[in-house]
């Protein structure tokens, strides 16, 4: 056995680089929880989750309550069945947003103490398909940015090579989202994929109007036209559109993906390691979609799910949305438009430990 000996968690608040606007919010900060897990052996893996501006303190009271006192003494190789003994612990809040970013948190540790104690890379440990992925930027395409705005960040992106810009829509009348996407496509022409994103702001109805407006652009997905808990509507949008639809980033297990994707209803799937309860669920959701000959673009996290995006076959992107660096020594690696998965032991992540203790807010 390995026996975890000591667990811990703590709060930090990272403030955003930039303004970020979408249809529904604007994103604040981001609370990220860490968890650290001490075993016998003598190493400590760390681990985390994330919101975008509330409700970190909650996860935080679920792990230091609930989740953190039932670790010591278990086998830190038992990565199932940690999981799913803490998993069966909450009964009464599952499955919902806060224990499965609190289930994350304590998986992702156990995940790099697992690549430690093997000496491995997560993206070999997890599968080892390839090292790298290709990128697509966020970044650029927040819905509060002019058009001029939306096309300058557009043709950086292709001149540094990467293949696809993301642009959030959801502006009051479908002529002004209409404007601003045919402006990017008309600048970097066609061999650039662009990805919109409504962030369930719309009905139905709405949905359907627009995505038919925009397929003449030759959209590559139409990611999250509704609410999440709305199959029913995203089976009728995917038959009636060309465009794939995407969900994914707010899904909290794995049966949530099962039933999209026995319904037709996602065509690109954006699972979210923090959400979906931990790498050890996201990995059954990657293969969950392969089995439906569906690709994974997970959502945020670039840091780690660069890892396993490379590590499963059907990983098809990144997505780049820059948010750990003020607590990491590493960036990103990017080269030709790819992001590269860390060959290094453990998740890959360099955590600045100085630099964390300077933004405890617990």
């Amino acid at each position: 056995m390995t026996v975890i000996v000591s667990a811990s968690a703590y709060l930090v608040d990272l403030e955003v680089d930039q303004k970020r606007t979408d249809a529904v919010q604007s994103f604040v900060k981001q609370e990220t929880v860490l968890v650290e897990i001490r075993t016998d052996d003598g190493r400590t893996g760390t681990g985390y989750s994330y919101t975008i501006g509330t409700g970190g303190r909650s996860v935080l009271a679920m792990l230091r309550e609930h989740l953190l006192p039932r670790l010591p003494g278990q086998d830190a190789r038992a990565v199932e069945a940690v999981w799913f003994d803490l998993f069966g612990s909450t009964r009464a809040t599952t499955v919902g947003v806060i224990t499965s970013l609190a289930l994350a948190a304590v998986d992702t540790a156990l995940w790099d103490l697992k690549c430690l104690r093997a000496d491995e890379p997560l993206w070999r440990l997890a599968g080892g398909f390839r090292r790298e992925v290709p990128l697509y930027d966020t970044e650029g395409g927040w819905l509060h940015l002019t058009t001029e705005e939306l096309v300058s960040g557009a043709l950086a992106s292709r001149s540094a090579g990467w293949r696809g810009v993301k642009l959030k829509v959801g502006k009051p009348g479908a002529g002004q989202d209409l404007e601003r996407l045919r402006a990017v496509r008309e600048a970097v022409g066609p061999d650039l994929d662009i990805m919109v994103d409504a962030n369930q702001s719309m009905t139905h109805a709405e949905a359907r109007r627009r995505a038919a407006a925009f397929e003449p652009l030759d959209l590559a997905w139409f990611e999250e036209p509704l609410p999440a808990d709305d199959v029913a509507g995203h089976a009728l949008l995917a038959r009636s559109t060309s465009i794939p639809v995407a969900v994914g980033e707010s899904l909290y297990s794995v049966a949530q993906f099962r039933e999209y994707l026995a319904r037709g209803a996602a065509s690109i799937v954006q699972v979210d390691a923090a959400r979906v309860g931990g790498i050890t669920p996201w990995l059954k959701v990657a293969h969950l979609a392969e089995a439906f000959n569906v690709q994974v673009c997970p959502h945020f996290l670039m840091e780690l799910h660069v890892s396993l995006a490379a590590a499963v076959p059907n990983g098809r992107y990144v997505e780049h949305i820059p948010q750990l660096h003020a607590i990491t020594d590493d960036p990103l690696e990017i080269v030709d438009g790819h992001a590269v998965a860390p060959d290094r032991p453990g998740l890959g992540i360099t955590w600045n430990r100085d630099a964390i203790d300077d933004r405890r807010v617990d």
